[in-house]
């Protein structure tokens, strides 16, 4: 049989000489080296890459990072890069969207003790607004490229909106279940208490100049409480 899985026709059935032994060896060796490379590459983690992409939002914002200053700091080339992330719009979204849902999970958890589902919706809502504006990343958004925010406010949702979203809808649901939150349309109940967190995320620096932040946050508490009361 050759390597293929052929039966060899005219060929010498001796044992290979240590020359041809040497070759086949190295040809393996080579194959293996490469399909290891092929392997290694496909491994490179999307959270090596993004949290490469933070470094360089936080050294110079969103606007001005770019796919190859990206790959520098991941010690990646930028082919390796490309391969995950066609652009540098994919990876900053992509990056915003696990930066967004790892504070989110953090805020549910810090509301899981509440007693029923509105209380944990309340809680995590303002636990929420307070990580995302003590995050470093996110005020790096907010104080140097605000601008390229609005597109997300006025035109469409992007991702970080979807995926909170689909958190307020979940304990909703669930305060529909445990009757801890009034009857109403699932989507619109979600979609309008995303709007006022979201006005608190991007707002809260200003109106708390003023305001203590602690009594701005215990208002919004007892307004969304009051709210979503049966």
């Amino acid at each position: 049989m050759d390597d293929d899985g052929h039966t060899a026709v005219g060929q010498d059935r001796s044992p290979s000489s240590p020359p041809e032994s040497a070759a086949r060896s190295s040809a393996r060796a080579s194959n293996l080296a490469h399909t290891r490379a092929r392997q290694s590459t496909a491994r490179v983690a999307d959270d090596l890459l993004l949290d490469a992409a933070r470094q360089c939002v936080l050294a110079v914002g969103l606007r001005r990072a770019t796919l190859a200053e990206i790959a520098r700091t991941a010690r990646v080339s930028r082919m390796t890069l490309y391969r995950r992330f066609p652009d540098v719009h994919s990876v900053l979204s992509a990056l915003m969207t696990r930066e967004f849902g790892a504070l989110l999970q953090q805020a549910m958890a810090e509301g899981a003790e509440a007693g029923n589902a509105r209380q944990r919706l309340v809680r995590s809502a303002v636990a929420a607004i307070r990580l995302l504006n003590e995050d470093e990343l996110m005020r790096t958004v907010i104080d140097v490229d605000a601008e390229l925010l609005l597109p997300y406010l006025v035109e469409r949702f992007g991702g970080t909106q979807q995926v909170g979203e689909r958190f307020i809808t979940a304990l909703l649901a669930a305060g529909h279940r445990d009757g801890s939150v009034r009857a109403g349309e699932l989507a619109t109940q979600a979609r309008a208490v995303l709007l006022v967190v979201q006005s608190f995320v991007l707002s809260f620096r200003p109106a708390t100049a003023d305001v203590p932040e602690e009594a701005l946050l215990a208002e919004l508490a007892r307004q969304l409480d009051s709210a979503l009361h049966p």
